[in-house]
């Protein structure tokens, strides 16, 4: 079974016992935490109003990371403008517990 989730603007989808990456949330490292899934799939697909009967439980493992640094280079031709930027994303590590029905 896996489960189509939005969390920080991206949808991503997940199957028990993943570990993803996501924007930081604003929860301590340890905490559980809660995502109404906006498909279901398995046997068969489950969409709309009948897919927030479901719930995604997963755990945070890490909480306000950096990621890798990635450079940003601007350039304007004939100018002899350009800058060099870098960019470090904060991110939340979870890992997805259980997929099923509310109870």
């Amino acid at each position: 079974m896996y489960a189509v989730i939005e969390t920080g603007g991206k949808q991503y989808k997940v199957e028990e016992g993943q570990i993803l990456r996501i924007e930081k949330l604003d929860q301590e490292k340890g905490s559980e935490i809660t995502f109404t899934p906006l498909l279901i799939g398995g046997d068969e697909v489950v969409v709309g109003d009948d897919a927030k009967s479901f719930h995604v439980h997963a755990s945070i493992l890490k909480s306000d990371e950096k990621a890798k640094k990635i450079s940003v280079f601007f350039y304007r031709n004939k100018t002899n403008e350009h800058k060099r930027r870098g960019h470090r994303q904060r991110y939340s590590e979870i890992k997805i517990t259980s997929i099923g029905r509310q109870a």
